[in-house]
């Protein structure tokens, strides 16, 4: 596993955004697991995060994208720190891009937020996490509509590995449906594979008990 990866999540942990206990999820699943990036809210924790996405962009995409779009409203922090940390460790000047919920009709007029799209520009998708493909679902047409821009791929902080509306990830299913690729930084497999039985802060957070709890939600949950 990468360096980069290993960080990623401890930092999750330190920054109490991926939680072991028993949540219940917005689609009415049991998990043992749950995220949380609004958790992300001081200048240092946005800072890391952004390196921490570009990184996995730089990984998964090389510099071969001109705009970093973040849908309304968990996309716009994740955007704006990401093209700054990418400047930043990579020297490319990325433009970010982020959507309004409502059209402003004064002033910066329009649905978009930063940059405007034009023809020809290669974008990526950057978000937290994606269950069930629906933010992609709202965000496609949008961008679509504003200029003849090709997207690049997708990229989210943890792949959950769960099925989505079939029986394939969310990540594999927008890969189907729209012909780009979906990436994470980490997978839940990486995370368990970096924290079971291993101490972390004097205390471990994957134990024997929380492992076969999740083992048991993959069983019933996971993708195929």
């Amino acid at each position: 596993m990468e360096q980069y990866k290993q960080e990623f999540i401890n930092f999750m942990v330190e920054c109490n955004v991926l939680k072991f206990g028993d949540f219940t999820l917005k689609s009415g699943r049991k998990s043992p697991f749950f995220m949380n990036a609004g958790a992300y809210v001081t200048g240092s924790q946005l800072l890391r995060l952004g390196e921490y996405y570009a990184y996995a962009i730089h990984n998964y995409y090389g510099d071969d994208f001109d705009v970093l779009f973040g849908p309304a409203y968990k996309g716009i922090p994740l955007s704006t720190a990401t093209v700054i940390a990418y400047s930043n460790l990579f020297n490319k000047e990325i433009r970010y891009c982020s959507n309004r919920k409502e059209v402003k009709d004064h002033g910066d007029a329009g649905i978009l937020l930063g940059s405007q799209l034009k023809d020809g520009d290669r974008v990526i998708i950057i978000e937290d996490v994606t269950t069930s493909g629906k933010s992609i679902e709202e965000t496609f047409p949008i961008l679509q509509a504003q200029a003849k821009i090709e997207i690049k791929g997708l990229i989210v902080s943890l792949n959950r590995m769960e099925r989505g509306k079939g029986e394939k990830s969310a990540l594999d299913e927008i890969t189907d449906l729209y012909g780009f690729p979906a990436k994470a930084i980490v997978t839940m497999q990486e995370v368990v594979e970096c924290l079971y039985n291993k101490k972390f802060d004097n205390r471990i957070l994957i134990d024997d008990k929380i492992k076969a709890e999740i083992d048991a939600y993959y069983d019933k949950y996971g993708a195929k």
